[in-house]
């Protein structure tokens, strides 16, 4: 029985979750226990992670949710295993990695300048969810390359939605301010490259386009920080982490 279920094997609402893990820096220890708890607590339905270290021995993403959670790793980490990740309660199928490498000054040895894309089984009556989990260059000076990254991941999102229509969420650590250009791209205020797409913004859920889709019947019920005070002093980590409710359209 997940979130959203009003009657066994149906799903009427997706809890979404993204954040960023920080690696196992800091107090570890007690930052595990913390989002241990956390994660309990809020019991998301679909993650993205980033700084999520994976070894030969070790799986941050299964420690923190459980086993119960099918997970994929993106293939591009740093030397101690940190990189993007992400858990779904449901099936994961054709999970495709792209590196965003759209110019000379993205390191293809980092973690970031890379999408991951896959398609989760979400039953009826959400169904299918094409997932993306965006994570640009971050560094100060490199927002065009975000911009071009931000481009670059829509007209793939926009591909894979042809090849199989699903609702499309996307996910990330968007390293940009939501002024900057490739936030506006994303969530339709201006065009880039002469491409454009509306993403609804879960932090401002009015009235908007729907990204690849004349109709989107998901609308966005709530969305907050989550993870953003101390537990009994210890912080779970260096960025706060943000859940957003997705449910049925009621109506036609």
């Amino acid at each position: 029985m997940t979130n959203g279920s009003t009657v066994e094997g149906a799903v009427s609402s997706v809890r979404v979750l993204t954040m960023n893990l920080w690696n196992r820096h800091g107090d570890w220890a007690r930052r595990r226990t913390v989002l241990i708890e956390g994660l309990r607590r809020l019991d998301p339905d679909i993650v993205a992670f980033q700084e999520a270290v994976v070894t030969d021995d070790y799986d941050q993403v299964t420690d923190l949710l459980g086993a119960y959670y099918h997970v994929r790793h993106q293939a591009g980490r740093e030397a101690d295993g940190s990189g993007c990740s992400i858990a779904s309660r449901w099936p994961v199928h054709r999970h495709e990695e792209r590196h965003l490498r759209v110019t000379d000054r993205v390191d293809p040895a980092e973690l970031t300048g890379r999408l991951a894309c896959a398609e989760i089984d979400v039953p009826a009556p959400i169904g299918p969810v094409l997932l993306a989990h965006h994570k640009p260059s971050p560094w100060l000076g490199y927002e065009h390359e975000r911009e071009l990254q931000a481009v670059a991941t829509a007209r793939y999102v926009e591909e894979r939605h042809r090849r199989r229509p699903a609702h499309v969420v996307l996910l990330g650590h968007f390293d940009a301010e939501p002024e900057s250009a490739g936030i506006r791209f994303l969530t339709g205020r201006q065009s880039l490259d002469g491409c454009s797409v509306a993403y609804r913004d879960a932090w401002a859920p009015g009235p908007g386009g729907d990204t690849f889709s004349p109709v989107n019947p998901l609308r966005i019920t709530s969305c907050e920080r989550v993870f953003d005070e101390p537990s009994d002093g210890v912080w779970a980590g260096d960025h706060f982490g943000v859940t957003a409710e997705l449910a049925v359209l009621e109506g036609p």
